[in-house]
């Protein structure tokens, strides 16, 4: 557990080994809520707009699945783009 002191104008400094958890970096915002339990404090990361699709439920579970592949040993690795481009060119299209 960690703690701290409210200093002036309601400032608190989180302690080090929080922040390096919760990867804050100076400028992120943060949502405050009380809970019945205390005050809950919830980072909220900005994502770049450019990079948004990356974050939705659905990629994610894609990734999910991927990891899990990579882990049994299944799938291929190309060492090079011109194999991986030739290996996509040999996959009949999709109706």
């Amino acid at each position: 557990m960690a703690s701290a002191r409210v200093r002036a104008k309601g400032q608190v400094t989180i302690p080090t080994g929080i922040r390096e958890a919760a990867r804050l970096e100076e400028g992120d915002p943060i949502e405050f809520e009380i809970t019945e339990d205390g005050i809950l404090m919830r980072p909220q990361k900005v994502i770049d707009a450019t990079q948004a699709w990356f974050w939705t439920p659905e990629w994610q579970a894609g990734e999910r699945e991927a990891d899990e592949e990579y882990a049994r040993g299944e799938g291929k690795v190309y060492m090079d783009e011109e194999s991986f481009q030739a290996a996509l060119d040999a996959v009949p299209p999709q109706e």
